[in-house]
């Protein structure tokens, strides 16, 4: 949040079933170099429409997950796991969400002189996108981003400039190369991603998966060595696992029926695969959030 307001900016969009997002000074000194002044992690609901004539800043986005479209200019651009697009001052744009297709995506609007020379340095200027992958490789930099931003330290708007310096030199090493011959599989490895995060709640292992998209289990396993550094069963665990941490913060929540919730017949199991992917163990994880989550006493 902004210290010196309550109030968020106008253009953050209300058509959202969740969101996390910050914001600094909005109207930074026109000389100051790389400046971010807001940005966020937003789940678009199924009307998710923005549409502008025009926008101060300098913004990238990144779909982590669902489908939509965005028409930046006079171009139009699919969106999808590990889209990356870019807008600015001067470019009409409209984004939007495909039906049933719960639309995932981080942002970042920035400003300061020679800021889309910067952008266009590091191969996606203004009114452009393109594909990274594998699709969540850029997420972690986002996610500290947003982290960070929440935080009201001296050292916040720095730290958030240089991050989104790590985010612009990490993207052109993580460019999707689309060799030819490799769009079917990326085009099967994309299907597989999108019905892991749409049934990750029913899914049970790696046949599941793969019997749902209708394709040999191991030809899957291959696709996800060749595009993710995660196996198909790794990113349904992660999936699993980060909704069950939502749901254990929860105060009359049992580690036993959030196993259940999540397909484990065995709450042991749960909680050794819990602590794998976490770091913890459900307890030990809800004690922590618990202690977090206690209001701080004024200073």
């Amino acid at each position: 949040m902004n210290p010196h307001s309550n109030r968020p900016p106008e253009f953050f969009s209300t058509q959202t079933l969740r969101a996390r997002r910050f914001y600094f000074n909005l109207k930074p000194r026109a000389s100051a170099g790389l400046t971010v002044v807001c940005g966020g992690v937003e789940v678009c609901a199924p009307e998710y429409r923005v549409k502008r004539s025009h926008f101060p800043y300098y913004s990238v986005e990144y779909v982590v997950q669902g489908q939509g479209v965005a028409r930046l200019g006079s171009k139009v651009h699919p969106l999808q796991p590990g889209t990356l697009l870019a807008y600015g001052p001067g470019i009409p744009h409209e984004i939007s969400c495909l039906p049933r297709k719960t639309l995932i995506k981080y942002f970042v609007d920035f400003c300061g002189a020679g800021a889309g020379r910067w952008l266009k340095s590091r191969g996606l200027p203004p009114g452009d996108s393109m594909l990274v992958f594998p699709p969540g490789e850029m997420q972690p930099l986002f996610d500290e981003l947003t982290r960070s931003g929440e935080r009201d330290t001296p050292q916040t708007r720095k730290l958030c400039r240089q991050l989104l310096e790590c985010i612009g030199a990490k993207w052109p090493a993580a460019r999707h190369p689309a060799r030819a011959g490799e769009s079917l599989a990326f085009g099967t490895y994309q299907a597989a991603r999108q019905a892991i995060h749409d049934h990750f709640r029913t899914f049970r292992s790696l046949q599941d998966i793969a019997r749902h998209l209708k394709v040999d289990p191991a030809y899957l396993c291959r696709l996800f060595r060749r595009f993710d550094h995660l196996t198909p069963y790794q990113s349904l665990l992660k999936l699993k696992m980060n909704a069950a941490a939502d749901q254990l913060a929860e105060p009359d929540a049992l580690v036993k029926n959030v196993a259940a919730d999540f397909g484990f017949a065995n709450p042991y199991h749960f909680s050794r695969v819990f602590k794998s992917i976490l770091g913890l163990p459900p307890e030990s994880f809800r004690r922590l959030r618990s202690t977090l989550d206690k209001p701080r006493p004024p200073i």
